[in-house]
């Protein structure tokens, strides 16, 4: 009989098992851009200088190398290195502007008056997080890229005997964090915020990096989220400090695209809530707002019982899952009741 139970099972849309992958190349490609953007700016300049033959043999061998790189695909070098422009906190993509809902909000709050045209920028990523969640945390942001690198230093970590933090606060904490944020943002006259927001300080730091040859103190602070991470909570600043976050939580609140749990498949193995970085709870249906789409969670999944379905509410907990021990336990009696009939 519960063999017949198992064959009952429900077969998700193969894809979504795979979008994990697809969310690595996402995030590499946008940690790739942001590393690119710096040397094209550079490499516009030495053009623009007409100055090659007073240039440093490294700075001939980065123009050497960006002219290989870029002269297959682009015919003007000061204007088609244009088309693409700017980080993840707000940039330019073939003369559409986009920016950080985070970026537009910010600069509300600084400059104590709306600039229609900026704010307009944020339109499409708010868009995005009402239909999608807090996507941008998962596939986009390039902090994320190095906090799972992170996440994997730990492991390697916890595997040679070092204990790593895994301390659990209010997750609400954020939100006071975006508030404040904010609020001294008003105060100063200035973005404030944008100082303490992951992924607009690691687009700087790159750019500071490449472009002017060093580091600014944003990397001190973007290493202290990373020590943070590893010793005291996992991904614990994303899950609790984050303005960002908290901003995307707030816009994802009631979004339409919800990973769920497809309870007749479920064997109850915890594996989906031992993967997920941001401490939810799959296993019971226990997703909210602070889920990212990640899909880690599908994609660990040994028996095919995550799915992505259109709905602006999470399920309520449907109780163990009808492949587990706990299921057959409790239905045993019910089955044997059956078979006797």
């Amino acid at each position: 009989m519960f063999n017949t139970m198992t064959a009952n099972t429900i077969k998700p849309f193969f894809l979504w098992k795979h979008l994990n992958k697809l969310r690595w190349i996402s995030l590499t490609i946008v940690f790739a851009m942001l590393v690119f953007l710096p040397y094209a700016h550079v490499y516009q300049t030495f053009e623009a200088a007409h100055a090659y033959d007073l240039l440093a043999d490294s700075e001939k061998q980065l123009y050497d190398t960006m002219e290989a790189i870029t002269s297959p695909f682009i015919n003007d070098i000061e204007d088609d290195l244009d088309a693409i422009k700017g980080n993840t906190w707000s940039g330019t993509f073939f003369s559409f502007q986009m920016s950080d809902p985070l970026a537009a909000v910010g600069q509300v709050f600084a400059g104590k008056s709306v600039y229609w045209p900026f704010l307009l920028t944020a339109l499409l990523p708010v868009i995005f997080t009402m239909v999608f969640g807090r996507f941008f945390c998962g596939w986009i942001c390039p902090a994320t890229f190095i906090y799972e690198l992170n996440t994997n230093v730990a492991a390697g970590l916890r595997r040679i005997g070092l204990k790593t933090g895994n301390r659990r606060f209010d997750y609400r904490i954020k939100y006071l964090v975006l508030t404040i944020g904010l609020i001294l943002s008003a105060i100063a006259g200035s973005v404030l915020v944008a100082g303490i927001y992951p992924p607009a300080i690691v687009g700087r730091e790159i750019y500071y990096a490449i472009a002017l040859g060093g580091f600014g103190a944003g990397s001190i602070f973007f290493v202290g989220t990373l020590l943070f991470d590893l010793l005291v909570a996992r991904r614990g600043f994303c899950r609790y400090l984050c303005p960002g976050g908290a901003l995307y939580s707030l816009l994802g609140h009631f979004r339409i695209f919800r990973i769920q749990r497809i309870v007749e498949n479920c064997n109850d193995c915890a594996k989906c809530n031992a993967i997920c970085e941001f401490g939810l709870d799959p296993l019971r249906d226990g997703f909210g707002q602070e889920c990212n789409n990640c899909t880690a969670c599908i994609a660990i999944c040994p028996t095919d019982a995550l799915t992505f379905k259109v709905q602006i509410h999470d399920a309520a907990n449907k109780g163990p899952g009808h492949l587990g021990k706990q299921y057959f336990k409790d239905n045993n009696g019910n089955l044997k009741g059956k078979g006797a009939n």
